[in-house]
């Protein structure tokens, strides 16, 4: 746990403070000096006050007043006030302050909420294999929320998403060598439970014996063997009969097989390449946790891909678990194979939607890079809409291409029913469409392949793993609940 969250129904007497401003200042109360009060109102005249915090030290404790940009116009406020609670983290962090007290004033409640938001994430460090810790570790490790009819519940739920956001962080930065597909079964059957989630991981007999023949192709070439996990929360008062089926991507680690990756900004990365299957899992935690009254399945499909002496080779023709065939032009296509495959057994359960989430495609990073997810699908508009609106809620935003059937041209086979690898472009559109084959029900599909994993930190966002798509799904899954 990177930070503990909680309400504070009081400020306590020698706590530190940082204040959110509206659009007026407010001395009272806080005990400022007449000079002090002047530095305050000075700073708040500068063009760029909302972008750092104004300190006043009072000895026994630091107060810290941050004007954060509210005008109607613009353009994403609750980013807005993330990102300034990151600065304010890596202020606190400096000064080796370990708990503080954030106060507002603003009418909108959700303002203080994505101010702390940001200063979680911020605050997030993946110290396990470090041998200084100790020295590592940032100081910051309570946040009190303290706002005039906030209630104790939603700070709560607060709570519950930064633990996933960070549970699915914690996933994507393990090594292979600890987080290989068993073990990563492990962990989700642990957490899983712990959680209220009902858990049944599937291993390679069982996988054999279901002919999951993409699953079992890319597992060919490893020492490791493959899961299938299966995850429920299907609580008494669930608004929904029919499930909605979260199918997440599970590759622990993606050398491209026999079609062989470049090591440099590609290969090294790729023990991430299951941070579609992260963020699945991390939001089925966080649904079970908040006890949210919708029928949800998660499938995740775990292997690793390598070029071992058995790995599938391009040119070989792959039985799927729905019974048609593959030709295989390129081994590193290998998150659509095992995708196409869960997806399949998804349909078993009659899902009124389906949502697959995965790293698929360099195409997605190269169209959109860092800052969205490809999304494309057969749901309807309505729903593809509070998916993107969930995105700008959270800004996990979200890019609509199209699934024209013209992009199925690009997949056809001279000796099979499809390929697992379209032409030279739009890549990102025709691994869409691969998959498109294996669903019956209303479908969405997220490839994240462009934020999931940064080499320098990005505003709240951290260097390594991010846990990008974990908010997006509870934010979704939240306001489907709703409606």
């Amino acid at each position: 746990m990177s930070v503990t969250i909680g309400r504070a129904e009081r400020i306590p007497a020698g706590e530190h403070v940082i204040v959110l401003l509206g659009d007026k200042f407010n001395p009272d109360g806080w005990g400022l000096s007449g000079d002090e009060e002047k530095y305050v109102r000075d700073q708040l005249k500068k063009e760029n006050a909302s972008q750092y915090l104004i300190t006043v030290n009072q000895y026994k404790r630091w107060l810290f007043f941050q004007k954060v940009n509210i005008h109607p116009s613009t353009e994403n406020i609750p980013e807005n006030f993330r990102r300034a609670g990151n600065r304010a983290q890596a202020l606190l962090n400096r000064k080796k302050i370990d708990s503080v007290v954030v106060h507002s004033d603003l009418k909108d409640a959700g303002h203080i909420l994505a101010y702390v938001e940001g200063m979680a994430l911020g605050n997030y460090q993946f110290l396990k294999y470090f041998s200084d810790v100790k020295k590592k570790k940032n100081s910051l490790a309570k946040i009190q929320l303290h706002q005039k009819g906030l209630g104790k519940e939603v700070v709560e739920a607060l709570q519950i998403e930064m633990e996933a956001v960070f549970l699915a962080r914690d996933l994507g930065n393990e090594p292979q060598s600890y987080l290989n597909a068993v073990q990563f079964a492990k962990d989700m059957e642990r957490h899983g439970k712990k959680a209220g989630l009902t858990v049944s991981v599937l291993n390679k007999k069982k996988i054999e014996a279901l002919k999951m023949g993409g699953l079992l192709a890319v597992n060919k070439g490893s020492i490791d063997e493959p899961t299938f996990t299966v995850l429920t929360w299907k609580p008494g008062a669930s608004k929904n009969k029919k499930p909605v089926v979260l199918v997440g991507k599970g590759v622990v680690y993606d050398t491209g097989g026999l079609s062989l990756k470049p090591t440099p900004d590609s290969m090294d990365q790729m023990k991430t390449d299951m941070a579609g299957a992260a963020a699945v899992f991390a939001a089925m935690v966080a649904i079970a946790r908040l006890k949210l009254p919708f029928y949800v399945i998660g499938l995740i499909p775990a292997s690793d891909n390598r070029p071992g002496m058995k790995a599938y080779a391009p040119g070989d023709v792959v039985k799927m678990f729905d019974g048609s065939t593959v030709e295989v032009l390129n081994t590193d296509a290998e998150g659509r194979m095992l995708l196409a495959d869960a997806m399949a057994y998804g349909n078993k359960y009659d899902p009124m939607l389906m949502v697959d989430m995965a790293t698929l495609t360099g195409s997605a990073s190269r169209a959109i890079g860092i800052h969205g997810m490809v999304n494309m699908g057969t749901a309807e508009e309505k729903t593809m809409g509070r998916m993107k609106e969930a995105g700008e809620k959270t800004f996990e935003r979200v890019v609509t291409f199209p699934l024209w059937e013209d992009y199925a041209e690009d997949l056809r086979s001279t000796i099979a029913d499809v390929t697992n690898l379209g032409g030279p472009l739009a890549g990102a559109i025709t691994a869409g469409k691969f998959l498109q084959r294996f669903t019956k029900a209303p479908w969405i599909h997220l490839d994240i392949a462009g934020p999931t994993f940064l080499k320098l930190p990005f505003h709240y966002k951290p260097a390594g793993a991010t846990g990008t798509g974990t908010r997006l799904l509870i934010e979704f899954l939240r306001t489907l609940s709703r409606k």
